[in-house]
């Protein structure tokens, strides 16, 4: 059962400059974790070679 304080029609448009802020910060938090899982193979392969 629907409440009545809920809107019948969501936003069907987007701001395209939060569209632009999420694909930026989206960007970021992939290099990110990119970086963070190259340096987590890098220190890895460091303990390898130690043993």
């Amino acid at each position: 059962m629907k409440k009545d304080s809920e809107p019948q029609n969501p936003k069907k448009y987007k701001d395209p400059s939060r569209e632009d802020r999420l694909k930026a910060a989206l960007k970021a938090n992939m290099a990110k974790r990119k970086a963070q899982a190259k340096a987590r193979v890098t220190t890895s392969e460091q303990d390898k070679e130690e043993n």
